[in-house]
């Protein structure tokens, strides 16, 4: 599974958080603990995505644009993980003599296959707000960033 996914879903649940204000990449990628412009790739297919709407400038930011009980984790990881369960290199070579050879790859991804079905299903019974209640309801708007760090 890749990075993308945690960081979609801790920026989400951050600006949950939020209430009403806007939060930007460097807040957020001081929470999540990276760098702002892996951030910000992230931020940028949630945002195309109708997750964020964002406002430029001086005090600009970004805001959900969904209810955070609607933004389930299923469809945050197909957007940004889908398929990422499933190793990139497998065993084996097709029409290879070796009977495990020839069979290892297509068996082994129709397991992983199964596995990532049977993790989008339960990723969709979970949603940010969800999420948000497990971290602990944190503070309100702030405008300091270190308090609302150390809630987030």
């Amino acid at each position: 599974m890749n990075s993308e996914f945690t960081i979609a879903v801790h920026c989400l649940v951050f600006l949950s958080m939020k209430d009403e204000c806007m939060a930007n990449s460097e807040d957020l990628s001081q929470s999540v603990g990276t760098h702002p412009a892996r951030v910000r790739k992230v931020l940028s297919v949630l945002r195309k995505n109708g997750y964020l709407t964002t406002k430029e400038g001086a005090h600009g930011g970004y805001l959900l644009s969904r209810p955070s009980d609607e933004i389930k984790l299923g469809e945050l990881y197909r957007l940004v993980a889908g398929g990422s369960l499933g190793p990139n290199w497998c065993s084996g070579e097709s029409g290879s003599n070796c009977i495990v050879s020839s069979n290892m790859q297509d068996v082994m991804g129709s397991i992983y296959d199964g596995g990532e079905e049977a993790l989008t299903s339960y990723f969709d019974s979970i949603s940010i707000e969800d999420v948000k209640h497990r971290i602990g309801d944190g503070g309100a708007c702030s405008s300091s960033k270190n308090e609302l760090s150390s809630n987030g």
